[in-house]
């Protein structure tokens, strides 16, 4: 990438359009994850019982806009997510590389995973208050709701809402479990995605394309959801929860673990995958393609402003 406003660029409209396409299952992801919230194994509702039946649930009682609830809050988000994190992830690669081993172009496991949890954790503080948002519209359902609820008209209404009511603060509610999960995930989304790309075109003959692009980010999204799901379901608690349910991180964690059961954590792993992997690929294969796009742009138009390469 030629500069990291590029990249901001590239990362930005590559998760906008895997978004569009995965946001009803991060909605059943969301609902299933709040479901029995707090109540023991013999009392918790079974409203969405799977991918197929959870997702069929919701288009019968609430219509095709029921699995699109929270869209517009989750396009800012993925542009301030998703743009930190491949704006700045190569960026603070280098940086280091250069500082530690002398050579930008240098590969460093440890380094590459620091590069990937720090750029998320850049996005998920930026994006906290629309995930949050998000989050609450996700939840919302007037015929089977699960944890509390929150009636917001839309996503503005709602930060609206909680900043009257919880104050500038409360817009950053659940902001240590978000970077927590977000810190997992792209401290190995990157690093996974590139290996395995490598890997590939060594092992397996495979050159640049998208088919080398698809089978990267099949395994990068895999392992993804894998180390970021417990986290996760801890974030959408305490983000949807009304109050001072849960006191932090560890207090949701033990709490959830205490009266469900350890594989509460797990809740909505299925739904999750069904939307990490498509997402994962979209969002890093459109990437590569974005990317190729940014770069033409920048080479017409940086020359004519007075820029160097790689000086922005």
């Amino acid at each position: 990438m030629s500069t990291t406003v590029g990249g901001f660029a590239a990362g930005a409209l590559a998760a906008c359009g895997a978004v569009t396409v995965t946001h009803p299952a991060e909605v059943l992801k969301i609902r299933q994850q709040l479901q029995g919230e707090l109540q023991t194994k013999g009392a918790q509702p079974q409203y969405y019982r799977g991918p197929i039946h959870g997702i069929s649930v919701i288009v019968k009682n609430e219509g095709i806009k029921g699995i699109y609830r929270g869209l517009g809050a989750a396009y800012v988000y993925q542009v301030l997510l998703n743009g930190c994190r491949l704006g700045f992830y190569e960026p603070i690669r280098k940086s280091l590389a250069t500082l530690f081993l002398k050579d930008e172009s240098a590969q460093n496991l440890g380094i590459n995973v620091f590069a990937g949890a720090s750029s998320g954790i850049l996005g998920a503080a930026a994006g906290s208050p629309f995930f949050l948002v998000k989050t609450r519209l996700q939840s919302f359902s007037p015929v089977r709701p699960v944890g509390t609820q929150h009636n917001y008209r839309n996503a503005w209404d709602g930060l609206r809402q909680i900043y009257r009511g919880e104050g500038f603060f409360g817009l950053y509610r659940g902001i240590s479990a978000a970077m927590v999960r977000t810190g997992f995930g792209s401290s190995v989304q990157l690093p996974t995605y590139f290996l395995a790309k490598r890997q590939l075109v060594k092992h397996a003959g495979m050159e640049e394309g998208p088919a080398l692009h698809l089978s990267s980010s099949a395994v990068s999204g895999f392992v993804v959801c894998c180390v970021m799901h417990p986290p996760d379901t801890i974030m959408s608690r305490l983000y949807n929860q009304h109050g001072n349910l849960y006191s932090g991180i560890f207090d949701c964690l033990g709490k959830t673990i205490r009266t469900e059961g350890v594989l509460a954590i797990y809740k909505g792993f299925i739904p999750h995958l069904a939307r990490i992997l498509p997402h994962t690929i979209l969002t890093l294969s459109l990437a590569e393609q974005t990317a190729k796009l940014v770069r033409k742009v920048e080479h017409r138009v940086l020359p004519m402003l007075g820029y160097e390469e790689g000086r922005l």
